[in-house]
């Protein structure tokens, strides 16, 4: 069972407005309204996400009153608190589509009959334009212009469109239907948390609690995003997450440890010790590859995998072939064995030199080919043409 003080450190980044005064409330038993909110503004989770997710599971532990939370109306408004462009206008219809899949990568994480799904355009399409006055009374304007991407945005002349400042606002009712506690969410989402404060604190006379969670470093050292490729996806294969844990740099080999898997700990320092007395990383990302495809999948396909690894990857020597007909260009080849399996996805990492064939790095997209090539892609993938 998780205590009250890993609940307040682990994958935390900050409390607002204070770790003490939410400790307090902790140890006082009383059951308290918890809630993540995600816009489906995509079809995929990635394992950064499930740090927030892993943080809600502990508070459902604990037997508080858990929602998980679809912002089907603000993705209609499209949320840029890390963006340095407006976001695409989503009809219903694509909202709708985005989140077929989401409950079913989150349950991964989260135990779904312990968790109330709510989506808030149940409340929010409700609102007449005279209350949505009234709540916008309760802002400031200058506050959401002086947000360090959106003021980069009108210093660069970029446009930034009136409904984004109404974003905030929209959060912030979200949380103020809910009678909230506690608030998670990530670091990009702490202004539009604290909305919610100020809403419950101004309509309801109630202090509540924003919960940050760090970022995860995605697998090429920057932050773990979608947009970058760069992400391990709770919809990947056992093999593709083996793989891509693998491929992490050292340095975030403890980050990972903390934030994706369940180590005590006490371990973690342990490792962490290890890692620094000159122990090779290797071993530990083998460790930390078996354990989080294991929470994602099980041990026995865990153990699957990594005797796979270990056979395809260390020693050289594929387990599969790439079934393809001599007539195919690179492109089309490695289409079918990059993260996102497409075309485009091939050609920028062709582009971007992580393609071999025999040895040699390969960037003509056209290249044909040949009966017997070998094929590398990234530090994962191999195959020969057969």
């Amino acid at each position: 069972m998780v205590t009250i003080n890993e609940i307040l450190s682990r994958r935390v980044t900050n409390i607002i407005p204070s770790k003490e005064k939410l400790q307090k409330l902790l140890q006082s038993k009383k059951k308290l309204n918890v809630y993540l909110g995600i816009d489906p503004t995509a079809t995929r989770i990635h394992i950064g996400h499930a740090v927030a997710l892993r943080k809600m599971q502990e508070f459902v532990d604990l037997g508080h009153n858990v929602t998980f939370l679809i912002g089907d109306f603000t993705a209609l408004i499209g949320d840029t608190s890390d963006k340095d462009t407006e976001r695409p206008v989503l009809t219903y219809q694509k909202i709708r589509e985005n989140f077929k899949n989401y409950k079913k990568q989150a349950s991964k994480i989260l135990d779904f009959s312990k968790v109330k799904v709510k989506f808030n355009s149940s409340w929010l399409k409700k609102l007449k334009f005279a209350e949505i006055i009234k709540l916008c009374q309760e802002f400031s304007f200058g506050d959401f212009a002086g947000r360090e991407l959106i003021k980069k945005r009108l210093n660069d002349k970029k446009r930034v469109g009136l409904h984004e400042a109404l974003y905030p606002v929209m959060q912030g009712y979200d949380s103020y239907i809910l009678d909230t506690d506690i608030q998670i969410g990530g670091a990009d989402q702490t202004f539009n948390m604290q909305a919610g404060r100020t809403l419950l604190q101004n309509l309801k006379n109630k202090d509540s609690f924003v919960l940050v969670t760090g970022y995860l470093t995605g697998t090429d050292g920057r932050k773990m995003s979608k947009s970058w490729g760069n992400a391990i996806w709770l919809s990947d294969s056992a093999d593709e997450m083996y793989g891509k844990v693998m491929s992490i740099p050292d340095e975030i080999i403890i980050e990972y440890f903390e934030n994706v898997t369940n180590t005590s700990e006490l371990k973690i320092k342990n490792i962490a010790k290890a890692l620094k007395s000159g122990v090779n990383p290797m071993e530990l990302k083998k460790e930390l590859a078996f354990e989080i495809t294991s929470q994602f999948y099980s041990k026995r396909v865990a153990t699957k995998t990594r005797n796979t690894f270990e056979k395809s990857f260390k020693e050289k020597d594929p387990e599969y072939s790439l079934e393809i007909k001599t007539m195919k260009t690179l492109v089309e080849t490695i289409a079918p064995y990059t993260s996102l399996k497409s075309l485009s996805d091939a050609k920028r990492l062709i582009i971007q030199g992580a393609i071999k064939i025999n040895g040699d790095t390969v960037t003509d997209l056209n290249y044909k080919i040949k009966k017997g090539d070998r094929v590398k892609i990234g530090k994962r993938t191999f195959g020969t043409l057969i």
